[in-house]
């Protein structure tokens, strides 16, 4: 009797160590890594930011808060209130103070581009641009045609014209659009922008054709599109 006992229990034994060890290596197939929650999305998966997107500076960071006042968000309201006296006796550029731009001569369907010589703040051009040519401030797609306007623009007694591109959103949110609504999707910045500490709106320079990030309130000649 004692030796089926003994057999047995050393069966017995074998039979928990085997299960054991399976357990240990359903384990170690797993690993430590935590398993991603419905909704999550892995760091290694994450989707690259859109077009038009800002990215911070760390020092923009750090400064930024929610309670805290726009600084340009003031001189938009100043510029809104400026828009609306100007509008009572508002006059659109005389002819000597504009330059066309020809894109495709003899061709009547494209878009028309206008010079404005006349200095104004972003806001104010913009208006302009809809008030007086059924257009907006002109948006930039691609290297060549930004070579173009810049050799338009060379001979300006003025160091940078007003484009339409500009900041929108607030905080981690923030992002570049064109304001005749097309898609962001091309950019031409001088060194160290556009991460630098700068204005909400974007000119062109002149000399080079490069883009600044400048304070809207600066008063520049523009370009419309229309």
């Amino acid at each position: 009797m004692k030796v089926p006992l003994l057999l047995t229990l050393l069966l017995g034994t074998v039979s928990t160590l085997h299960l054991g060890t399976q357990t240990s290596n359903s384990e170690s197939f797993l690993g430590d890594e935590a398993v991603p929650q419905d909704g999550e999305m892995p760091e290694n998966e994450a989707k690259e930011a859109p077009p038009g997107e800002l990215t911070l500076l760390k020092e923009e960071e750090e400064e930024y808060s929610g309670s805290e006042d726009d600084p340009e968000k003031e001189g938009s309201v100043e510029s809104s209130l400026a828009l609306d006296a100007e509008d009572e006796e508002f006059q659109c550029p005389k002819e000597e103070d504009t330059v066309k731009l020809e894109d495709s001569p003899g061709c009547k369907n494209c878009r028309r581009f206008l010079l404005v010589r006349r200095v104004r703040g972003f806001d104010s051009a913009q208006f302009v641009c809809r008030r007086c040519y059924r257009g907006n401030l002109i948006s930039v797609h691609n290297i060549y045609f930004n070579r173009r306007l810049q050799c338009s623009v060379s001979r300006l007694n003025q160091g940078q014209v007003w484009i339409g591109g500009r900041v929108v959103g607030w905080g981690p949110w923030k992002r570049f659009c064109w304001v005749d609504g097309s898609r962001w999707d091309f950019g031409y910045w001088a060194a160290g922008q556009p991460r630098a500490r700068g204005g909400k709106c974007v000119a062109l320079c002149t000399r080079g054709g490069r883009w600044r990030r400048t304070h809207c309130q600066r008063q520049l000649p523009f370009i419309c599109s229309y």
